[in-house]
């Protein structure tokens, strides 16, 4: 307290000084509507200008979260749309009664791999999160992969990134399909096989899930013709597709339940 009191005395003269300038402002601004005016105008661009900082840093550690929220509404959006499409052809559709036949996950790439011949991808979603072997995996831009294994709070993926990989997919404009595949090249290509040469193929054409089998639905996008030639017996194309996913560097994704997935795999082994 002494400190403060022989602080004061040192420096009364200054400290007047301040009170007296402080309240020579304060009645100039309060007396004239120009100061008045230019002094608010300011003050608020100051504020604003501290408001604005702490705005951004605050969104910036919020990133997490609101990446979390806006993934869980794409995930809503995309069962919404999905299942829309499948029953777009029904005459009449008792919401009581809509059923979502497929379900959709949101899940991060923990680990990603792409540079060997059989690629694999961990995701941080396991069997506590209702995942299961063969779900399919998406991402915002197209195909990723199909679930392996499974532990209780992780999985493994294989990438469309593997020379075993095998999916049915189309030509989008024409429906003539085929089976996607993996020469071991690559990371920016696939290749489409199997596509009658009957079928209109041409350079830049889009490539998309069959929905001929019980893991993806029809319509996911794969990628566009970057190149055909037919196969040596000449009865057959085989495409190059750039893939418009880039698999070096995929994170967010969404696994795929088909919810009738067990009831066709089981009617199909009864044949």
């Amino acid at each position: 307290m002494q400190q403060i009191i022989n602080f004061i005395i040192r420096n009364k003269n200054f400290l007047l000084f301040l009170l007296l300038f402080g309240l020579s402002l304060l009645f100039t601004i309060q007396t004239h509507s120009y100061h008045k005016s230019k002094f608010i105008n300011s003050a608020n661009f100051l504020t604003g200008g501290v408001y604005n900082s702490l705005n951004n840093i605050n969104s910036y550690f919020d990133l997490k979260s609101q990446n979390e929220l806006l993934s869980e509404e794409n995930t809503r959006l995309r069962v919404l749309l999905r299942n829309s499409e499948i029953h777009a052809d029904s005459v009449f559709t008792d919401s009581v009664m809509f059923k979502q036949l497929y379900r959709f996950y949101t899940a991060n790439i923990i680990k990603n791999s792409y540079s060997l011949s059989n690629n694999i991808l961990t995701i941080n979603k396991g069997r506590n999160d209702s995942v299961q072997q063969d779900f399919g995996v998406i991402s915002s831009k197209g195909i990723i992969g199909i679930v392996d294994k499974t532990s209780a709070n992780y999985a493994t993926v294989i990438s469309i990134l593997n020379t075993t990989s095998r999916i049915s997919a189309q030509l989008k404009k024409s429906n003539h399909f085929g089976t996607l595949t993996w020469d071991g090249k690559s990371p920016e290509y696939n290749q489409l096989i199997d596509i009658p040469k009957i079928a209109p193929v041409s350079k830049g054409d889009t490539i998309v899930t069959s929905g001929r089998s019980s893991i993806f639905p029809k319509g996911v996008p794969v990628g566009i013709v970057e190149d055909f030639k037919l196969d040596l017996a000449e009865n057959y194309y085989e495409i190059n597709v750039k893939l418009f996913n880039d698999m070096t560097s995929v994170e967010h994704v969404y696994i795929i339940e088909n919810a009738d997935k067990e009831e066709i795999e089981n009617l199909l082994s009864n044949n």
